[in-house]
């Protein structure tokens, strides 16, 4: 197989550089954006010191079409096309409906669905004309929560997410371009933060996971996704995957 174009978004941390490192344990180039470049270099680094594949940091505004726009044309430019999108960043509009501002909702879907809608549009034709790609949508169990108490502006963004991830499914199959959703529960950052602030509800939250533990990065969420993206795997498309030790009800 010739080596894979991986594009990562939120690659300096969490979910996101266990996605990176997993893909480029398996060979692929992978392009590390996000906001931070220290962090993106971090996970650079983490790439050459194992020896397999390899990661380019390119600091990047998922809020900013034209920052987008410059990252796939680098992207293009450097690399000659893209073969996988993990659309993984995403700033998180948690609280209560009357103390969600007005420009916490908005940045969630400035950095969610619309990032993801943009990104999707501009890999689109750089994929088809690869004849064909993966794309990757993270989304959260918080869609199917039956308190929504607290989520409701977050559940909105990755339910829309969810909706768009469908669409390019059903829209862009023709073109060899799949399109997937995950849902991951796992040792990242917001996981430690939200646990920090909520210790109760995180301990019985815990204790609803049938496999009785939160998913590692790398080793239970990025080596998940290199699956999904493997050409055994090319008839599944449009579906929400859950990597969550069985703990949703996806309907």
């Amino acid at each position: 197989m010739a080596e894979r174009i991986v594009l990562v978004t939120g690659a300096g941390q969490g979910v996101g550089q266990g996605i990176a490192l997993a893909f480029a344990a398996d060979g692929a180039t992978v392009v590390l954006a996000g906001r931070t470049l220290a962090k993106l270099d971090d996970t650079a680094r983490m790439i050459a010191e194992r020896g397999h594949g390899r990661g380019l940091a390119i600091a990047c505004d998922v809020k900013s079409a034209a920052s987008l726009q410059d990252l796939m044309a680098r992207i293009v430019t450097d690399f000659g096309g893209l073969d996988v999108l993990v659309n993984n960043a995403q700033e998180v509009p948690n609280g209560p409906l009357l103390s969600v501002s007005d420009d916490a909702f908005v940045a969630g879907f400035e950095s969610g669905p619309l990032a993801t809608l943009r990104l999707m549009k501009l890999a689109q034709p750089v994929m088809a004309a690869r004849g064909g790609g993966t794309i990757i949508n993270l989304i959260s169990s918080v869609v199917e929560r039956w308190d929504m108490t607290g989520y409701g502006a977050y559940a909105a963004a990755k339910a829309a997410i969810r909706s768009l991830t469908r669409a390019a499914a059903a829209e862009w199959g023709k073109d060899n371009i799949r399109a997937l959703n995950i849902a991951p529960h796992a040792e990242s950052p917001g996981l430690k933060n939200w646990i920090e602030k909520n210790p109760v509800e995180a301990a019985a939250f815990f204790r609803t996971i049938p496999l009785g533990r939160i998913g590692a990065c790398e080793a239970d969420i990025g080596r998940a996704v290199v699956a999904l993206c493997a050409p055994e795997m090319s008839y599944l498309n449009g579906a929400t995957v859950p990597l969550d030790g069985g703990q949703a009800n996806f309907g």
